[in-house]
């Protein structure tokens, strides 16, 4: 089974290089990275628990997302999230480059690990991650999630299912999203206490939250589609 490989690499400013490795099994699309042991603190379930968490304490002790987040959070420990960087992102299909503030692309990066977590509630990601867009413009965003969902729904439907075609359950995973976002975010700023990371407090993790009225949204792409209609 060969392993998805995505490879983040940040040239700072003053020469320092961070350098990030994702290994994501082609099946779940999850990370097979071992968690670290022992865990800091700040990863447990119940610190800055999201408030729609499903997990139970009892059987998953520490947060699958802030585990996968620990490597960032050490490594980027007193780092200015404004500072100036070169950023590369490989992918098993391209090579992309970009100047950006760290914090740009430490928000795609965390995106991309949260989302193949393990966490419930970022699960729904999981085929955007697999062909990870990084620096996504919020209408590439809009086009991508959209259209991701809209294909789920192709499936269910060829199983039989009521198929969402008003995109009501993309809205709703979405709003559940941004409680994750919010209890994340409280999290890692406790956690940047410990390790002085200012790169990572700063993080809005995903920047790209889909606005509530998608419907209103997909509006303005409409006129890309006009051989169709």
């Amino acid at each position: 089974m060969e392993l998805i490989n995505i490879q983040y690499r940040f040239l700072l400013h003053d020469g320092r290089e961070l350098g990030f490795k994702l290994r994501l099994d082609p099946h779940s699309i999850e990370a097979v990275e071992v968690a670290p042991d022992p865990a800091p603190a700040w990863t447990a379930l119940g610190f800055y628990t999201c408030g729609n968490c499903p997990l139970e304490p009892g059987s998953r002790p520490y947060c699958p997302a802030a585990l996968r987040l620990v490597k960032i959070v050490d490594k980027c420990a007193g780092l200015d999230p404004y500072a100036p960087a070169q950023i590369e992102v490989t992918t098993p299909e391209r090579s992309l480059r970009a100047a950006r503030p760290l914090h740009k692309g430490l928000a795609s990066l965390v995106g991309l690990i949260m989302a193949t977590s393990g966490c419930p509630h970022t699960a729904f990601l999981k085929p955007m991650a697999r062909f990870h867009l990084p620096f996504a413009s919020d209408e590439e965003a809009l086009y991508r999630a959209s259209s991701m969902y809209l294909l789920a729904q192709y499936f269910l439907n060829k199983q039989g299912r009521t198929p969402d075609l008003e995109l009501d359950g993309l809205a709703e995973s979405y709003r559940k999203l941004q409680a994750v976002n919010t209890a994340m975010a409280n999290r890692l700023r406790a956690a940047s206490k410990e390790t002085a990371s200012q790169a990572i407090a700063s993080l809005d993790l995903f920047s790209h939250i889909l606005p509530y009225d998608i419907k209103g949204s997909l509006a303005k792409v409409r006129r890309l589609f006009e051989a169709y209609l």
